[in-house]
């Protein structure tokens, strides 16, 4: 258990942090869905929205330090060759 002061401050905040975080990462992986499913249906149109509003969320993810650089340009990349596969 925490003793010093320090140390039970680090505690509350890393509590806030990680509830903070978790939304983040929440709300990226929503975005990434939405994408998915317009994939999914072959609705080229409504994907291709749906990726244009997902890529700020995940360069705000690498921003906030909640998703690595290389793992949102994996996605974002895997993503897009899936869009260009339905012409």
């Amino acid at each position: 258990m925490a003793n010093t002061p320090q140390a039970k401050k680090r505690i509350r905040r890393n509590e806030r942090r990680a509830e903070i975080n978790g939304a983040r990462v929440s709300r990226i992986r929503t975005f990434v869905k939405k994408v998915e499913s317009a994939l999914a249906a072959g609705d080229k149109a409504a994907a291709a929205e749906a990726l244009a509003s997902a890529q700020p969320e995940l360069a705000r993810g690498v921003a906030k330090g909640v998703l690595h650089k290389n793992t949102a340009a994996r996605k974002f990349s895997r993503l897009n060759k899936r869009l260009q596969a339905l012409a």
